[in-house]
């Protein structure tokens, strides 16, 4: 099956700045992805290049198997959501609905109308006097309304309160779920992730450090406690990704390894979240070194 969204060696340049280098992604149909990073890591830059909107300096990216943004057919298929999440301030929502019409051939109107209902917007209220949450589920409202294949959302929820980003998420799901589509997220909110996303892409220093399928992932990952010298002796095939504890105690390391550890060794084994994850290989990326794209194919889905 093709992906829906493919790189192979891309690389983007502002000037004399890599924003990307030699990015290589597959992802499958029927995901929700988590793409995670701290800032100027490239997320922005690899979205943007998805939408068609700036093209890569190197390499390769295909969204459903072709050149991004070059058909009209091609842009239809594809929404996207900016990081202002961005309307109209002196056009009513109806308004906005229309122009979605007007510009949109797989436009669905029943579907707009049915998710105008459900965030319980006022047709008649101009988007400039709506609030942060309300813009933001205006813009969703009218990238699904596309009826898209790929919904590309860049951090969509950053600047709403806990209260409006749990319902965007919500207004999210239930568009996913109605469209049949894949969405790719991104996201510094960490329990955002874990809460709506099945796959992950860790971005650092313009390179993909992880990416898969998150249970996958997860199992892949293990927490160790024992004593430093059981540490320091763990088989040559787990890579430890970061190490800590006490002085005078138990030492601590989040590993990865591509078989189970015995649960009879000298160590204690328990199952890392999410964030940990995140966070130990974007750390490992910020050590000398540690910041080239990670060889390992992505886990298939269970």
């Amino acid at each position: 099956m093709t992906p829906v969204l493919e790189a192979v060696g891309l690389g983007k340049r502002y000037g004399r700045r890599s924003a990307l280098v030699g990015v290589e992604l597959s992802v499958p149909a029927d995901r929700v992805v988590g793409l995670v990073g701290p800032n100027g890591a490239g997320k922005s830059t690899l979205m943007q290049l998805a939408c068609g909107l700036i093209a890569p300096t190197e390499g390769r990216i295909r969204v459903h198997g072709a050149q991004p943004g070059t058909t009209p057919d091609h842009l239809a298929r594809v929404g996207y959501v900016a990081q202002d999440t961005p309307v109209f301030p002196d056009l009513t929502v109806a308004e906005h609905l229309r122009l979605g019409a007007r510009l949109n051939p797989r436009w669905d109107a029943a579907l707009a109308e049915r998710r105008l209902a459900r965030a319980e917007l006022d047709p008649r209220q101009k988007a400039g006097r709506l609030s942060g949450g309300q813009r933001a589920q205006l813009a969703l409202m009218v990238a699904a309304a596309k009826r898209p294949d790929l919904l590309i959302l860049d951090e969509p929820a950053a600047a709403l309160d806990p209260l409006a980003r749990h319902a965007f998420l919500d207004h999210l799901m239930e568009s996913v779920t109605e469209l049949g589509a894949t969405a790719v997220l991104s996201s510094h909110a960490l329990p955002d992730v874990a809460r709506v996303c099945d796959h992950l892409v860790v971005l650092a220093r313009g390179r993909v450090q992880l990416h898969g399928d998150i249970d996958p992932l997860l199992a892949a990952h293990a927490r160790l406690t024992g004593r430093p010298a059981d540490l320091d002796a763990l088989p040559p095939d787990v890579t430890v990704l970061a190490r800590g504890g006490p002085a005078d105690g138990p030492a601590t390391a989040l590993v990865r390894t591509g078989r189970p550890l015995p649960a009879d060794g000298p160590w204690t084994v328990t199952a890392p979240d999410l964030e940990e994850l995140v966070l130990a290989h974007l750390a490992r990326a910020e050590r000398p070194g540690g910041g080239r794209q990670s060889a390992a194919r992505p886990e298939a889905r269970r």
